[in-house]
């Protein structure tokens, strides 16, 4: 991983590539580097959440995935679905889309899309349905086996309710698996586990208000050297967002601790305190930046 800081403000504003597209999408552009710090999350709260995540330039965008008789349905909860709302006519088609008007890429650096599959209806049925939809994208999606990453412009992380097994014993995958803190004890196949993901408030007891305590702060640094050593970057949910403090102190506090990762609800937000000024002293700590080449490689198993 590389940390590049310095760049960030490159990364926004360093110029953009036009989208040139069908509605929604028909004009919007995106900054040529993409934020590596932010994760768009609760897509069912936006209008356009596929838009307005890459507008802004994150790396990486949630959204729900119900299976409906026969169909993947877009939603967080059952009462939001709605037939038309499907993954490929939200998501696939749009991105297949736009990757064959750019060069094969979403971002014109070259950095995979990262999009995260949230399964909120049975795992293995609604994966098995996942896996057919996705084998119609080759040309756009990462694949992965024990022995090599092919790296391609949208790379999928199957998360929610995952068929952990299933997706084990398959030699040829075209998603990777979203694990949690507790994975990075056990012994998975290479390549199987890209991101480590985890609910802030079923590991530490810091609820936003004053600083980490001792023992969060060295539980932290612990869980991301162990994370790191293996090769994943390490993304929290649900993290504080207390009355009387500002999400914008949390979200430093939490960037400055290392955490590579954070699940964003305001995008627009989030991409605003990343770019403001900050007096002397008062910059925040780089991000880590997949290394997309080493997913070529096998990741080390964690001992």
């Amino acid at each position: 991983m590389k940390h590049l800081l310095p760049l960030l403000t490159l990364f926004l504003f360093g110029g953009t590539g036009a989208w040139a597209q069908g509605d929604p999408g028909a004009g919007v552009s995106v900054p040529n580097e993409p934020i590596f710090s932010g994760h768009a999350h609760n897509d069912y709260l936006r209008q356009t959440p596929l838009w307005d995540a890459l507008s802004l330039g994150f790396i990486s965008i949630e959204v729900d995935i119900h299976l409906v008789e026969g169909a993947l349905l877009v939603g967080h909860d059952e009462e939001d679905l709605d037939a038309t709302k499907t993954l490929q006519s939200l998501y696939l088609d749009p991105l297949r889309d736009h990757v064959r008007a750019h060069d094969g890429w979403v971002y014109p650096s070259e950095h995979s899309l990262d999009l995260l599959i949230d399964i909120k209806s049975d795992a293995r049925s609604t994966y098995e349905k996942l896996r057919d939809v996705l084998a119609q994208y080759p040309e756009m999606l990462t694949t992965y086996s024990e022995t090599q990453v092919q790296t391609r412009a949208v790379s999928v992380i199957v998360s929610g309710n995952r068929p952990r097994m299933l997706m084990m014993t398959e030699p040829v995958r075209v998603a990777s698996y979203d694990g949690r803190i507790e994975d990075l004890a056990a012994r998975v196949p290479a390549n199987f586990i890209f991101m480590i993901s985890d609910n802030w408030e079923d590991h530490f007891s810091w609820r936003g208000l004053g600083n980490l305590s001792d023992r969060d702060a060295r539980r932290l640094t612990q869980t991301l050297e162990a994370a790191h050593r293996s090769g994943y970057r390490l993304r929290f949910w649900n993290i504080p967002a207390p009355d009387g403090r500002s999400i914008e102190e949390v979200w430093g506090q939490l960037l400055n601790a290392g955490v590579d990762l954070l699940s964003v609800d305001d995008v627009s937000a989030y991409r605003n305190f990343l770019v403001k000024p900050r007096p002397p002293g008062g910059s925040l700590r780089a991000p880590a930046v997949p290394d997309y080449g080493a997913r070529s490689r096998p990741l080390r198993l964690p001992s």
